[in-house]
């Protein structure tokens, strides 16, 4: 989170929306990201699923849990792919360079 944070210029220019999704309660990342803004001046918003809904959609879902990881949604709710990694913030060269990967794909 805190890479992702620390590099979000680098997916400048793309015409997307982020999210962070989690189990977690509202409450609980209400904390985190104030704790992201006030450290790096913004925060990306994030997505309570505490039954892990939209998680098991992604096909992220592991057991009661949610994988690490990143994926993109298109604006009808498709999923367009899914990376399970959580390794994921400490390789961001490699994460982004995915991102980037699937999002010209949709030219």
């Amino acid at each position: 989170m805190v890479q992702l944070h620390k590099n979000i210029n680098k997916l400048d220019g793309m015409d997307i929306e982020m999210f962070v999704i989690s189990r977690d309660s509202p409450e609980e990342l209400l904390s985190l990201h104030n704790k992201l803004e006030e450290t790096y001046g913004h925060s990306l918003p994030f997505i309570s699923d505490p039954n892990l809904k939209l998680i098991d959609k992604m096909g992220m879902k592991k057991n009661d849990m949610a994988y690490r990881g990143y994926g993109m949604i298109d604006k009808e709710g498709n999923i367009i792919f899914t990376t399970k990694d959580d390794h994921w913030g400490e390789q961001i060269e490699k994460t982004v360079a995915k991102i980037k990967e699937e999002y010209n794909k949709l030219k």
